[in-house]
This record gives structure tokens, sequence and C-alpha cells, in this order.
């Protein structure tokens, strides 16, 4: 642990490490940023290979580097979405060293902070972790009890139908990714089994626009947390489904289910081949419905209260009606060959020794600080706005943390500790 500390060390390079690399960088702050793989590991290894974003182009906004293509309102790719953080990379050179995992974070007796990693051991006198919220795929421990013979995987491991054995498929969860690989598969000619949960869904267009595009300007994305009455409520909700494919549609699983797929409620259970599931099938589509519809006159009364003219359009009309919810499945009499587990995934902070967290494992913070002087988080779902963690709004939230740490070096100078670092970190850096 010999040698000075540096100024602030970032635990994690993607599109939040790198932002608030960049504002660190505006301020004069020397710092390391960490990552444990190379910039756009997430998208190029755990996305599959039809994935695009599901806002807007013109929503990416890292600090200094907002999209400049020719496509604002289309939906960039995977390998769009790689190139866009590597050339945000070549912009601005952040200090960056790829292939270093930071195995333990503590912070001694006085103040400065321990970072053991797989490249050896340095301090520093503030950290900002920006790994994000998405460790460990999650998977329930039902899957054990699946017949040897089916294919199980997660979501971040899909990569196209074709990975996957002859057969049907069963998709397990409706959230965005659930959501986009059943109609992956879908579009591909598989039979698709779909166990459908609560998340909500929102129309890709409305009254001409976006949906994203009038949220945007009703100010939606900029609410902070602390204007909820339920803020802790609010950072466990999950994303509405939606996507961007082929310039953008709604996904109506009440059309899938038109077309051929199969749906049922929540996966409650296996016994060997056969599965169980809750009877919320209809209760879980018509929420889904419901919270679209309540978006949509969200938006009405905007246009209404500002005035706006826009075409008028007609409701959603339901498509498709469960005529009965099955309660049980059997793998076999169905086909059903593999499993693709889209259900989420843990945070694994446990690398982290310091007592920052809640009950449940969430950091404890406001806008990213936490109660432990210099330990910062950013690029968390809801950190501060329904953008957070977005390539929207994660600089906003680099931008405040900067000017957070930027106050608290300048106060340590005031009260006379010593702050300064080497000119060069990598001379006070036991990584090559």
């Amino acid at each position: 642990m010999g040698g000075t500390p540096i100024p602030v060390a970032v635990v994690g390079g993607g599109q939040a490490g790198l932002s608030v690399s960049h504002c660190l960088r505006e301020r004069g702050i020397e710092h390391v940023v960490l990552e444990r793989n190379r910039v756009g590991h997430e998208w190029r290894e755990r996305r599959w290979d039809s994935f695009c974003l599901v806002t807007p182009n013109w929503q990416c906004k890292l600090p200094g580097f907002p999209y400049q293509g020719d496509d604002p309102d289309g939906f960039m790719v995977r390998d769009e979405i790689i190139r866009y953080l590597e050339d945000y990379v070549a912009f601005f050179q952040p200090p960056l060293i790829e292939g270093v995992s930071v195995t333990r974070l503590r912070r001694s007796a006085d103040g400065v902070f321990e970072l053991a990693t797989s490249k050896g051991e340095f301090t520093a006198h503030q950290v900002v972790v920006a790994t994000g919220p998405y460790h460990t795929p999650s998977v329930p421990r039902m899957a054990e009890r699946l017949p040897a013979g089916v294919e199980q995987i997660h979501s971040s491991r899909y990569r196209n139908p074709e990975q996957l054995p002859e057969g049907a498929v069963l998709v397990v969860g409706t959230g965005q990714s659930g959501c986009q690989i059943a109609e992956d598969l879908h579009l591909a000619g598989r039979q698709v089994h779909l166990a459908v949960g609560s998340a909500p869904r929102v129309a890709r267009f409305y009254r001409g626009r976006d949906c994203v595009a009038w949220l945007d300007d009703m100010g939606y994305y900029n609410k902070g947390i602390d204007e909820f009455d339920d803020a802790g409520a609010v950072r466990m909700r999950v994303n509405h489904y939606v996507t961007g494919r082929d310039g953008g549609r709604d996904i109506d699983l009440r059309a899938f289910a038109r077309d051929g797929m199969r749906l049922y409620g929540r996966l409650t259970g296996i016994d060997g081949a056969t599965l169980d599931f809750a009877d919320d099938l209809k209760v879980n589509l018509d929420r889904a419905d419901a919270v679209a519809e309540g978006i949509k006159d969200s938006i009405d009364a905007h246009i209404t209260a500002q005035g706006i003219e826009a075409p008028v359009e007609p409701r959603y009309v339901p498509v498709w009606e469960p005529s009965e919810q099955p309660e049980a499945l059997d793998l076999a009499e169905a086909g059903i060959t593999s499993v693709v587990w889209s259900t989420g995934f843990t945070r694994d902070h446990r690398w982290i020794e310091i007592p920052a967290f809640d009950g449940r494992g969430y950091p404890m913070h406001w806008r990213g600080a936490t109660s432990t002087p210099g330990l910062h988080f950013l690029g968390l779902p809801w950190q501060h706005s329904w953008g957070s963690g977005r390539f929207e709004s994660v600089g906003r939230d680099a931008e405040f943390l900067a000017d957070h740490i930027d106050a608290s070096r300048r106060m340590t100078d005031v009260c006379g500790a010593l702050t300064g670092a080497p000119s060069e970190l990598t001379s006070a850096l036991p990584i090559g």
C-alpha cells in the first residue's frame, strides 16, 4: 500500500465510469479508471445479435459527446453502441486501464481508501463505484428441477435462435429482455411459450411522435427521486417493454398470442417435466395495457395544456383475450427443448468492505454520494432520475458527482490535508 494516494479511483469503464472521467478531467482532477474487461464489454458479450436501444439515438448524451449520426430518431444496434463507446474513449482519451479487476475496497482508519486489484494494490482519497447494477445473472432455484435434457440459458447468454436446439422454446419473464427475445424467436419461426410477469409496457409512437420524445418534453426523465413519496418502491420498478427494432414499434404480447405464441401467467413451480403457472395472465396483460394507456392520457393532457397541434390517434383495442389461463404445461407434450431465463440480475458488492448498504444490499446514497466521505456510486437505475444509468442522464449524474468530488477535495485542501498526487498516475499504481 506504499506510495502517495491518487485523488480519485473510478471502478468500472462503462458509460458511467467514462462519463465521470470526462467530468473529472474538465475539473483538472487526476484520477484513474479501472475496467475489468474492455470498454463495451457488457454490450459486446451480454447482448443478443439483434439487440438495439429502446430509446432514440438523440438521447445518447455522454458528456461532451452527444450523438452526432444521421439518424437521431433511430435506435442504435449492438455494434453501433459499442462503437459509440469506443469513439468516446478515442475522443477524450481517459486515464483508462483495461483488464484489471478490483477485488477489495476498504477504508483505513485515517480515511484513505485501499483497493486490491488483480494487478496489485494502491490507495485513493476518493472512489467512484461505476459498475452498474447488473452483476450476476439471476436464475431461480426451481431451474434445477428441469429435466437434464432441456437446454437452459440466461438472457445474458442468448445470442440468436440458431444457438438453441430444434423445438419449442420457453421464455420466462417479460421485462425488456424477455419480451424482445421472445419476439426474436417468434420472428424466426420458433414456437414460443412465454411466462408473463407484471412488467408494464408503453407504446412506441403516439399522436405523431415517439412516446419518449413526449415524455422528455414533459420532464419525466428529469424528475428527481426525492420528488416521489415512495422513493424506495420507485427505485425497484422495472422498465416498460417496447422495442427499437426495425425503426421501433410496440411489443404487443396479445398480438403475439393471436399469431401463435403461447402465453401463461407467472411460472410458480417445476416438478420434473411439468410446469406450474399462476392464474394471473389476464391480470398482467390488462395492467400492462393500463400503464400504456395511462401514459397516453398524460400525453393528451400535455398536448391540451400546451396548445400543441398533434394528430388525433385512436386508442389501443386488445387484439386477443385469453379464453383460459393454463395452470400447467408438460414440456414433452409441448415439444419444449430449451428455456431462456429472462429473470434479471442481482447486485454483487461483496468486494466493498464498507458499511454503505441497506438491508437489501442497495447502496445508501443521495445522488450517488454516500455517508462515507469520499465513497460514491454512479450508473444506478433511478440514482436521481428515470434517465439515471442510461445514456440520456448518466452525464448529468456524473456532472453532479464531479462537482461534489471537487468540492470535497477543495475542502480537504483548506483543512490542510495533503491531497496531491504525482502527475503520472501510473507511477503511483502497481499496474502496468
